[in-house]
């Protein structure tokens, strides 16, 4: 009932550019307050973050008066988007983990409540799975290769495994990108890097 009720709302939020005017209402929220209040020490500890990174990004390029206002300006919307996604994250997770508790200990006798929900989403996600079955192969042995294996343990690579495999692909996406720069456009990224480096050993 809650998930149906809040759908709309949910939706509505999801939407790029209702993200960016709430990023927009709450820096300009946070830039009202008081600076003796904790709202305006936030907004002040933001302002220092972002005018730290200017200064870095100024020691590595040349940023004049219009590219360091459109630099404070992006970088403040991203470190204000980043945290609201770091406390929505956290919010999600303690959500998550008092619906567990509350299911596994039956308050409120919600118990069948949470399993029905959840079995219903476990079972539009396996749909997907069996449909592809050949008819040879039982369901068993389908669903513990590649679904639910027998030893209980998730059919994917550890977090670990993934936080690295996700990080090499990432720097080999940038590694790509300066050598594209660098020898199809008129901008040597790779230069610039090289020739940034020495000069502060």
């Amino acid at each position: 009932m809650i998930k149906l009720l809040s759908a709309p709302i949910r939706g509505l939020v999801r939407f790029p550019l209702v993200q960016f005017a709430i990023v927009i209402a709450v820096i300009l929220w946070l830039q009202a307050a008081d600076d003796a209040s904790m709202l305006g020490q936030i907004f002040h500890g933001l302002d220092k973050l972002v005018e730290s990174t200017v200064q870095t990004v100024s020691a590595v390029f040349t940023v004049r008066s219009f590219t360091r206002s459109w630099l404070t300006f992006g970088f403040m919307i991203a470190y204000v988007y980043l945290a609201g996604s770091l406390l929505l994250w956290l919010l999600r997770l303690l959500i998550r983990a008092t619906t567990d508790f509350v299911g596994r200990h039956n308050v409120f006798y919600l118990r069948s409540a949470i399993a029905r929900e959840r079995g219903i989403g476990a079972y539009r996600a396996w749909v997907p799975l069996e449909s592809i079955r050949p008819s040879h192969i039982s369901q068993r042995d389908w669903e513990e290769t590649f679904a639910w294996p027998a030893d209980n343990r998730p059919p994917y690579p550890p977090w670990e495994h993934r936080l690295l495999r996700g990080a090499l692909f990432y720097a080999a996406v940038i590694v790509i990108a300066a050598l594209l720069l660098q020898f199809l456009t008129p901008f040597p990224v790779i230069t610039w890097i090289t020739g940034w480096l020495p000069s502060k050993a």
